[in-house]
């Protein structure tokens, strides 16, 4: 779960960075593609999340 808010995290900074500053537009394409696999990882992993293993008493 901290890996996935991380790259949240990351898309958000690289996001704003490459909208803020003039010239760094590939920042902005650079956040989105890092926030699209934090989702797909993030779905990857709640899919799973799923199947529990039995406990042997």
């Amino acid at each position: 779960m901290s890996l996935f808010l991380l790259l949240i995290l990351v898309a958000v900074v690289l996001g704003i960075i490459g909208f803020v500053v003039e010239g760094l537009f590939y920042l902005l394409v650079i956040g989105a593609v890092v926030l699209v696999l934090a989702l797909v990882y993030a779905a990857l992993r709640f899919r799973r999340g799923g199947r529990r293993h039995r406990v042997a008493r």
